[in-house]
């Protein structure tokens, strides 16, 4: 008789996926309580926030730490150390993780900006911009690290084992795009103003699966569960410090809109250098 253990051997990213949905999304409801989506009050929101976003983290972090010894034991935690240690991977990979989020953001806000000037970057226009850019950073280093414990320590490798690197990205992308709708729903209720919920809804379905498409190539390049954070983390990071410090709405629909597009321009091109397909072979 199987047990859930083989099940767990026999279909580790179903679980994974299962797992990390109903942890994160368990802990969200509990923290926000019934009733609490979408928020009644930006005031609501702020205070429950902190505590929000540890149970949103907690599920892919736990899962992916977890599902790795049930899986494959001692060695899994072996191999999956030396993912993380691994920084010999040559400077432009690092060149690749830590600037495509920023310069591409920095690119389309400003050739959004002389449409309007709410769409100047936050970070020019902030009247703190030490503290604007110490939190963009720390709410950047959070996500990346524990986030990616999960989907390039654990959910990315099983997959990447079966399909190509562009459909992995895909999968996990949407996956990863749909698991942070319920943060957005939940703060839509604090914005008002024509299309500010489906702005919000499709805001990580637009940004997130091909950005993710870009984060496995360079994982699957590099083999480095380091730099899959470093690229996280730069992501995050860059959404915090360079958006608009003001953006909802049509507004937000629209960046959204020219983000993606200019996205699936560099992965387009990425597919174009390397004859139409991106190269599994990992190259140090």
């Amino acid at each position: 008789m199987a047990t859930i253990k083989d099940f767990i051997k026999k279909h580790p990213v179903i679980t994974y996926f299962v797992m990390t949905f109903a942890i994160s999304w368990g802990g969200v409801l509990i923290v926000i309580g019934p009733g609490g989506i979408p928020a009644a009050s930006k005031e609501q929101f702020d205070a429950l926030l902190p505590a929000a976003i540890l149970a949103l983290l907690a599920g892919p972090s736990v899962t992916g730490i977890l599902l790795t010894g049930l899986v494959y034991g001692r060695a899994g935690y072996l191999e999956f150390l030396s993912r993380l240690f691994r920084w010999r991977v040559g400077i432009r990979w690092y060149a690749a993780a830590l600037l495509i989020a920023p310069l591409v953001m920095t690119a389309v806000l400003f050739a959004l900006s002389f449409l309007s000037p709410q769409f100047l970057p936050g970070i020019f226009v902030s009247n703190d911009k030490i503290s604007h850019l110490m939190f963009g950073l720390s709410v950047g280093l959070v996500a990346g690290l524990f986030e990616e414990l999960g989907w390039t320590g654990f959910a990315i490798p099983e997959l990447i084992k079966r399909y190509s690197v562009f459909i992995t990205g895909l999968i996990v992308g949407v996956l990863w795009g749909v698991w942070h709708l319920i943060v957005c729903y939940w703060i839509s209720g604090t914005y008002s103003g024509e299309l500010s919920l489906i702005s919000y809804l499709l805001d990580p379905l637009l940004l997130l699966p091909v950005f993710r498409v870009l984060m496995v190539w360079v994982y699957d390049r590099t083999g480095s569960l380091l730099v899959g954070m470093l690229m996280h983390i730069s992501l995050t990071a860059s959404a915090r410090i360079i958006s608009p410090l003001v953006i909802a709405g049509v507004s937000l629909l629209a960046f959204d809109l020219v983000w993606f597009a200019a996205v699936c321009g560099i992965v387009a091109a990425v597919a174009v250098a390397n004859g139409g397909q991106f190269s599994r072979q990992p190259i140090k």
